[in-house]
Protein backbone atom coordinates (compact mmCIF):
# COMPACT_ATOMS: atom_id res chain seq x y z
CA UNK A 1 0.00 0.00 0.00
CA UNK A 2 1.26 3.45 -0.89
CA UNK A 3 1.97 5.97 1.82
CA UNK A 4 -0.51 8.83 2.16
CA UNK A 5 2.21 11.40 1.45
CA UNK A 6 2.98 9.76 -1.89
CA UNK A 7 -0.71 9.59 -2.81
CA UNK A 8 -1.04 13.28 -1.94
CA UNK A 9 1.90 14.11 -4.21
CA UNK A 10 0.38 12.15 -7.07
CA UNK A 11 -2.96 13.92 -6.67
CA UNK A 12 -1.16 17.28 -6.53
CA UNK A 13 0.74 16.46 -9.74
CA UNK A 14 -2.43 15.32 -11.52
CA UNK A 15 -4.27 18.50 -10.54
CA UNK A 16 -1.28 20.57 -11.69
CA UNK A 17 -1.24 18.96 -15.12
CA UNK A 18 -5.01 19.08 -15.67
CA UNK A 19 -5.45 22.67 -14.47
CA UNK A 20 -2.53 23.98 -16.48
CA UNK A 21 -3.62 22.14 -19.61
CA UNK A 22 -7.06 23.73 -19.25
CA UNK A 23 -5.50 27.17 -18.82
CA UNK A 24 -3.28 26.64 -21.88
CA UNK A 25 -6.33 25.54 -23.87
CA UNK A 26 -8.26 28.63 -22.78
CA UNK A 27 -5.30 30.81 -23.79
CA UNK A 28 -5.03 29.06 -27.18
CA UNK A 29 -8.77 29.33 -27.90
CA UNK A 30 -9.41 32.89 -26.73
CA UNK A 31 -6.19 34.93 -26.50
CA UNK A 32 -3.45 33.34 -28.66
CA UNK A 33 -2.32 36.78 -29.84
CA UNK A 34 -1.47 37.85 -26.27
CA UNK A 35 1.53 36.70 -24.28
CA UNK A 36 1.35 33.17 -22.87
CA UNK A 37 -0.24 34.16 -19.55
CA UNK A 38 -0.64 30.59 -18.19
CA UNK A 39 3.12 30.61 -17.65
CA UNK A 40 2.60 32.42 -14.34
CA UNK A 41 0.42 29.63 -13.01
CA UNK A 42 2.74 26.98 -14.42
CA UNK A 43 5.80 28.52 -12.76
CA UNK A 44 4.16 29.46 -9.46
CA UNK A 45 2.32 26.24 -8.94
CA UNK A 46 5.32 24.31 -10.28
CA UNK A 47 7.44 25.77 -7.49
CA UNK A 48 4.90 24.53 -4.97
CA UNK A 49 4.81 21.12 -6.60
CA UNK A 50 8.60 20.96 -6.53
CA UNK A 51 8.56 21.79 -2.80
CA UNK A 52 5.95 19.08 -2.25
CA UNK A 53 8.11 16.56 -4.15
CA UNK A 54 11.12 17.58 -2.09
CA UNK A 55 9.24 17.14 1.18
CA UNK A 56 8.03 13.68 0.19
CA UNK A 57 11.17 12.21 -1.36
CA UNK A 58 14.32 14.12 -0.50
CA UNK A 59 13.53 15.11 3.08
CA UNK A 60 12.28 11.60 3.88
CA UNK A 61 15.51 10.08 2.55
CA UNK A 62 17.57 12.49 4.63
CA UNK A 63 15.56 11.69 7.76
CA UNK A 64 16.03 7.97 7.12
CA UNK A 65 19.79 8.40 6.64
CA UNK A 66 20.11 10.46 9.84
CA UNK A 67 18.39 7.87 12.01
Amino acid sequence: MKQPSLIGLQIHALCYVVANLIQALVWWLFTPDLHFWPIWSILGWGAGLLAHYWSVHIARARRRAAS
